[in-house]
């Protein structure tokens, strides 16, 4: 009789012959076997599934379903999935509550998970399943860390409601509180529009922070190329699904890794698709983050330099009239980079997981006849980016100013303080804040929130009040994709570690500067170092367990928020 265990190892088995081959690993197989593994199955090589659904939003719902379809693909190819699930935080549900908190630490719980388990079995390969803001870097982040080959794939964006003739996103909805508080709209209006704003699966429909960085990730080249811009209630995502688990295996058999995919280059594609898109500010802290964990150095000043550069030619809400399933009726996200590639503003050499580059990927995009969605280089919408770097005496560190949905560059005026987000809101909601404001958010930091917290449920009742265009708003927190209007995020050094926005008081006059991109007060040094002498910092929101842990560890927003 033959030795059973004598079959030579699969050479694509990398990691995972050390889990499955030979007498010694026989308990192992025995559990193995136990979950419905052959001989067979396990002789291959094992590529993980990693999927992020969760019952508690529509962002991630189809993910189970296409997971099938990645399992099918894998298998044709040659390899035996394993199946896997982590973690999401819904920031449009728990937006403008304690929840909101867990949001930003969800993004490291994601990728120490997809790692504990890619490393804790020996997986040779890895498929990421993605929809929510959260999960998107997150998984970038997990495959960069462990430089196993991979590949992440966005469920894909909901499709708009309609309302009253029109098509919504959720951003209405948060706008219509504030209209609501206005007199501008009845409870019922505002429930009937709640009811119809997310028709299914998907997440977000604008170009907020999912979209946002699901476009990142195929400029990173971490993504097939076409593949995530299909809308997540399209038959063709399943599809899209089955193609990936194909492509993922290739990667496995040719032992291309993230490092080889991801480059600085990729990465300088990355910040140029945000800005190009009037993109979420929230992909400045993951792209640096992403790009730390693959070792690269990437400063959100170097964002100021290539949004500089890169005009807006992509009409996406909330700075423009479309939704993300418009950009792929239009012909996908290929559009984009086949418009900047025209110009010289990417490079097109980088490579995808799909085995094309990029100039590839815009070569063979189809565009559809007469689409508004993207325009050509040469008549863009706005000629810059849709994000600034300011600093000054406010800022020392940096912060971040999104440019689309608004023509301000300049606002002075005196400052309105809130030491937390629901205070600023009760202000606001009391119809206390006035044209000409500078309303200011502190202690929602990375360390001071903990979690820094995203403001959409301040911004867009400012919004719906009709106040977007009289007041400037800055915090050390964040602002949500969908945040429009002239909004200043992530600054930093934050109040919670003595930073000068922790010195202001009510009445302080703001200068908000896009042109000489400076965020300043009219105080002196000498004034702002005694006033944070005398500050006394709120205690700790947590003492203990994962947020305490988050808010002792956490590095600054300027260097990606990421745990040190």
């Amino acid at each position: 009789m033959s030795d059973p265990y004598a079959r030579p190892s699969d050479p694509a088995k990398r990691h995972s012959a050390a889990l499955t081959d030979g007498i010694d690993r026989a308990p192992a197989r025995a559990m193995l076997k136990g979950i419905g593994l052959d001989d067979e199955a396990l002789a291959r090589p094992l590529v993980g599934i990693a999927t992020t659904w969760i019952e508690t939003m529509p962002c991630n719902w189809n993910q189970r379903e296409l997971a099938r379809h990645v399992r099918r693909g894998i298998i044709e190819a040659g390899g035996t999935p394993v199946e896997f699930n982590t973690i999401a935080v819904s920031d449009g549900v728990s937006m403008g509550t304690e929840g909101m908190r867990a949001s930003l630490v969800s993004r490291e719980v994601i990728a120490d998970s997809i790692e504990l388990v890619v490393r804790g079995h020996l997986l040779d390969g890895l498929v990421c399943l993605v929809g929510c803001d959260k999960t998107i870097p997150a998984a970038a982040m997990a495959l960069a860390r462990l430089d196993v080959p991979g590949l992440v794939l966005y469920n894909g964006s909901i499709a708009p409601g309609r309302f009253r003739g029109r098509d919504v996103t959720l951003q209405d909805v948060f706008e219509a509180v504030g209209a609501a508080a206005a007199g501008r709209m009845s409870n019922a209006d505002v429930h009937e529009l709640e009811g119809a704003a997310c028709p299914g699966a998907g997440a977000c429909g604008g170009q907020f922070t999912a979209n946002t960085m699901a476009t990142v990730l195929e400029f990173l080249g971490i993504s097939p190329g076409g593949l995530n811009d299909i809308p997540a209630t399209d038959p063709a995502k399943k599809d899209a699904a089955y193609e990936a688990g194909k492509v993922a295996m290739r990667l496995v058999r040719d032992d291309v890794r993230p490092s080889q995919i991801m480059t600085r280059e990729a990465l300088e594609n990355g910040v140029a698709a945000v800005a190009a898109t009037g993109g979420s500010t929230n992909a400045v802290m993951h792209l640096i983050a992403i790009a730390d964990e693959l070792g690269i150095t990437l400063t959100i000043d170097e964002f100021d330099e290539i949004a500089a550069r890169t005009p807006v030619i992509a009409d996406i809400v909330p700075g423009g009239r479309f939704v993300a399933t418009d950009l792929h009726a239009a012909g996908g996200v290929a559009l984009v980079g086949r418009e900047l590639l025209k110009a010289g503003l990417v490079h097109g050499d980088a490579p995808n997981v799909d085995g094309r580059t990029l100039a590839g990927v815009a070569a063979a995009v189809v565009e559809t006849p007469g689409q508004e969605v993207v325009v050509p280089i040469e008549t863009p919408l706005k000629p810059t980016g849709g994000l600034a770097i300011l600093r000054g005496n406010l800022a020392p560190e940096g912060c971040v100013v999104k440019l689309a949905g608004h023509e301000r560059l300049f606002h002075r005026g005196p400052a309105r303080v809130f030491d937390s987000e629901e205070a600023c809101f009760a202000a606001v909601k009391a119809q206390s804040i006035r044209a000409g404001d500078v309303v200011v958010i502190r202690y929602e930091g990375p360390a001071g929130g903990p979690g820094m917290r995203e403001m959409l449920h301040v911004t867009a009742a400012l919004v719906g009040e009709g106040l977007g265009d009289e007041v400037a708003l800055i915090t050390d927190g964040r602002f949500s994709g969908a945040t429009h209007g002239l909004m200043v995020g992530h600054v930093a050094p934050e109040a919670a570690r003595g930073g000068p926005i922790a010195a202001l008081r009510d009445g302080d006059t703001i200068e908000l500067d896009v042109t000489a991109r400076e965020l300043r007060v009219a105080l002196t040094a000498e004034e702002i170092s005694a006033r944070l002498r005398g500050v006394v910092a709120p205690p700790p929101r947590y003492t203990k367990g994962v947020l305490a842990r988050y808010a002792a560890g956490v590095s600054s927003a300027s260097e990606g928020a990421v745990l040190r």
